[in-house]
């Protein structure tokens, strides 16, 4: 296992590159260009930037999080081909400076999506929420109108940049259906994995952030049995996944160790998070420890080690502990602390095979 970082650039992130290389086990960065609007073709010249950063910390840039895809690509639309063409060039420009992995996504319209950003645990810590009633019973355009005179409607990610093509977005997907989301998954992985192939670089799709549609939006990387239907649409080592713990550990029908144990050579990169989902279907991300949540660390990252898992780690979103002020899912205190729970279990079953035990559960 080869433990990363998420890192949001200088001047965008109040965690620092020394920071990162403070915590122990951890040897590169998980970065983008987060100025970079979806579609176009990523600048060399900034590409070269974060590298120089980051080497002077000693810190690798395998992990690219994320190359965006066009709304446009999801759609299926003629428009599709030079957004396309800018993603391989960006995939060649990124295997220059030696990135292995690269992370994206195909949600239509949102990304992750929350409902509040900093909800009290009983600890009196804060973290991410997801409240599912509110979700379902809200219509997103009828909103679009309500929220400039009153800001309580709005949603984490609801930027008035993106707001104020909501409207046209939704209507560009009102009669695309699962079936045809798959059809334009693949045709993106079947022109982009060659490149992928010929630039030793791997493309790991994140599963959709809550694993369920929303707001009618289909959605289709959400469980066991669709992530082998998206590993067989290109049959390739490099079409590959980020099985991400939290994410579809926000559904408890899904067993994250069976996916690790099942997909284990088709994930390059892992993220590693709790959440504790209750009975009415909320949810709130928690600290990596097994008993803090629903979702079984233990077991999954025994199943990595089970399976030799030599690709990337990073711990997921963490809580916001000791008034530390910073993005939110993102503070540096509890990632920290997350990776130190991560190692802890990791070493245990070293040692424990070393000595010929069985850290059975």
């Amino acid at each position: 296992m080869r433990m990363v970082f998420r890192w949001f650039g200088q001047g965008n992130d109040h965690v620092s590159l020394r920071h990162i290389k403070h915590i122990p086990g951890v040897e590169g960065i998980v970065w983008a260009l987060h100025d970079v609007p979806a579609g176009e073709e990523w600048p060399m010249d900034k590409i070269l930037e974060v590298k120089k950063q980051a080497d002077e910390h000693g810190l690798n840039i395998d992990v690219v999080e994320s190359v965006n895809v066009h709304e446009d690509i999801k759609l299926g639309l003629p428009t599709r081909a030079q957004y396309i063409e800018n993603y391989k060039r960006t995939i060649e420009k990124l295997a220059k400076v030696g990135v292995k992995v690269i992370c994206y996504n195909f949600m239509p319209v949102f990304d992750w999506t929350r409902t509040e950003l900093y909800k009290e645990l009983e600890d009196g810590s804060t973290a991410l929420f997801y409240e599912k009633a509110k979700v379902e019973n809200m219509d997103p355009i009828e909103l679009v109108g309500k929220i400039a005179d009153n800001p309580k409607y709005t949603m984490p990610g609801w930027e008035p940049e993106r707001l104020k093509h909501l409207s046209n977005l939704f209507e560009a997907y009102k009669n695309v259906t699962e079936e045809d989301l798959w059809n334009h998954l693949r045709y993106f992985l079947e022109e982009i994995i060659p490149v992928a192939e010929n630039n030793d670089i791997k493309m790991a799709i994140h599963p959709d952030d809550p694993p369920w549609s929303i707001f009618g939006l289909p959605r289709i990387i959400t469980n066991k049995e669709n992530i082998r239907r998206l590993l067989k649409l290109v049959d390739s080592p490099y079409n590959g996944v980020t099985l991400c713990s939290g994410s579809l550990g926000a559904n408890p029908k899904n067993n994250i160790a069976e996916m690790v144990r099942e997909f284990a050579d088709r994930i390059p990169f892992a993220h590693i998070r709790n959440v504790r989902v209750y009975e009415n279907g909320d949810f709130i991300e928690t600290s990596h420890r097994t008993s803090d949540g629903t979702v079984d660390i233990y077991n999954i990252v025994k199943a990595y080690h089970e399976n030799h898992f030599t690709g990337y780690a990073r711990p997921d979103h963490g809580r916001h502990i000791w008034d530390e002020k910073c993005r939110p899912g993102y503070g540096l205190y509890d990632r920290a602390l997350g990776i130190m729970y991560l190692w802890g279990i990791w070493d245990s079953l070293e040692r424990a095979k070393q000595e010929g035990f069985s850290c059975s559960r």
